[in-house]
């Protein structure tokens, strides 16, 4: 009964119309996530960056922002809704963008970079939680997924853009030549300034997507929130959802919403997406592509090949992001995350010791897919579809806010962290780190995450009841 009224009256054009839209966000931050990679050899050029401190900070000072924008995600989504929250969200990415590519000095490109990590911080926690209180439960995990999707081609394209800008660049250039080229003067500013396009079509999609049902029903909009539902799933399902909507607490501000998540009986769920967050982060892929020249180099590649290399992992990551897709709803949230944490533990331990061994080539280049691949289908999007829907309905933007800055709090000490762990320990020793905290996760999720497919969210939140 419950999987007729969650899918057989569906109106997929529309909710995949509606979930495209919401994905846009993802797309923005995949490419402005990786982008920087790439212009990487070139700001540095322009701007006279020597120190460790100062390229550390340029690559990992956007993450100031997404710590912003995730901290205040919550406070928007409860305050103004979804809705408005996307389109703030859709703004400060057109804004930034072009700020970017116009930096004069590196203080100005920090702070741009910032105001680009709010937008990347806002959409990170906004996008996924509207697809999921938008979809049926049947197909939520699939929707969710989509928003991972688009990240994951917004990735593909800025790799492939790295790669085109820095193709005529000799492999052994000087920062002096890098300078006096085309490209380090001019063409990594396009890099960050084509954003600006995919921004404004986000931003005009956000005028023409409903506002979330569940965050209308919560605030006794009843009948804007029905009507979207029926549009969604039919009258049946509308009132279906609609009457457990009623069973379920009231949304009462979000000090009151802070102080009932750290109520014992909702504790646990806090600390499970926490956690969950912050292992997508720590089990060390975001480090490939944020550091990809340096790993690349280390495994033998010169600057060219190693663009190339990065353009192969990206369409490696679209490629199973799309079995994510596929498996999502039939595998379940739980096996996936448990097959991602023992999947990356023999990777890693395997490649680690490739590094130690000063091995060189098609090995390593296999098994950065392979680790690519495994993150892709598992970690990567799973994790975003659980935070997305394991949190009650009345707490879930201030609990996602929480969750999401956890997350982007646990990528700064890992961007930032790498290049001196790198050096100090070596690229082995490093990866065996990531391996020990895969193992970690791998008992995290065995013992702590319940499987949460084909329930509703108002099922989820009472299970936690």
């Amino acid at each position: 009964m419950l999987r007729r009224l969650m899918s057989g009256e569906v109106n997929p054009r529309y909710v995949w119309f509606i979930a495209s839209i919401a994905a846009l966000g993802g797309l923005l931050f995949g490419y402005d996530w990786v982008v920087i990679g790439g212009a990487k050899p070139f700001y540095e050029a322009f701007f006279h960056l020597t120190t460790a401190a100062q390229e550390g900070w340029a690559m990992s000072c956007a993450l100031v922002g997404c710590l912003i924008g995730a901290i205040i995600s919550g406070v928007l989504s409860e305050a103004l809704g979804r809705k408005r929250s996307l389109q703030i969200a859709a703004a400060a990415f057109v804004v930034s963008s072009c700020g970017t590519a116009f930096a004069s000095s590196f203080t100005s490109f920090v702070l741009w970079r910032i105001s680009g990590g709010l937008a990347i911080g806002l959409a990170s926690s906004l996008s996924p939680m509207y697809i999921s209180e938008i979809a049926p439960a049947a197909i939520r995990g699939k929707l969710v997924c989509l928003n991972e999707l688009t990240i994951v081609l917004g990735l593909l394209s800025a790799q492939i853009m790295n790669w085109l800008i820095a193709k005529p660049v000799a492999a052994n250039a000087t920062p002096s030549e890098i300078l006096a080229s085309w490209n380090g003067l001019y063409a990594w500013r396009w890099m960050f300034g084509v954003t600006a396009v995919p921004a404004v079509l986000f931003l005009i999609g956000t005028f023409v997507v409903p506002e979330s049902p569940r965050w209308l029903a919560l605030r006794g909009r009843t009948s804007e929130a029905s009507s979207i539902l029926t549009r969604i799933g039919g009258p049946s399902n509308a009132a279906f959802i609609l009457d457990e909507i009623a069973a379920t607490p009231r949304s009462q501000g979000f000090v009151h919403e802070l102080h009932t998540l750290l109520e014992p009986k909702l504790r646990r769920v806090l600390f499970l997406g926490i956690a969950l967050a912050v292992l997508q982060q720590w089990c060390g892929i975001n480090v490939i592509f944020n550091y990809a020249q340096e790993i690349f180099t280390a495994a033998g590649y010169t600057l060219s090949s190693m663009l190339f290399n990065i353009v192969v992992t990206g369409i490696t990551m679209v490629i199973f992001t799309f079995i994510a897709i596929a498996t999502v709803e039939d595998k379940g949230r739980r096996v996936l995350m448990l097959t991602g944490c023992a999947g990356l533990l023999i990777i890693y331990t395997v490649l680690g010791y490739l590094y130690n061994i000063h091995s060189h080539g098609l090995p390593m280049l296999v098994l950065v897919i392979a680790s690519i691949a495994c993150y892709a289908m598992t970690l990567a999007p799973i994790t975003w579809v659980i935070l997305a829907e394991i949190f009650p309905g009345h707490i879930r933007g201030t609990a996602m806010a929480i969750a999401t800055m956890s997350l982007w709090a646990a990528c700064f000490v890992l961007t930032y962290t790498f290049p001196a762990l790198n050096r100090s320990v070596g690229t082995a020793h490093t990866f065996w780190i990531y391996a020990v905290v895969c193992a970690l996760g791998f008992l995290l999720i065995r013992r702590w995450l319940p499987e949460t497919k084909g329930k509703t969210l108002e099922q989820i939140e009472a299970s936690w009841r």
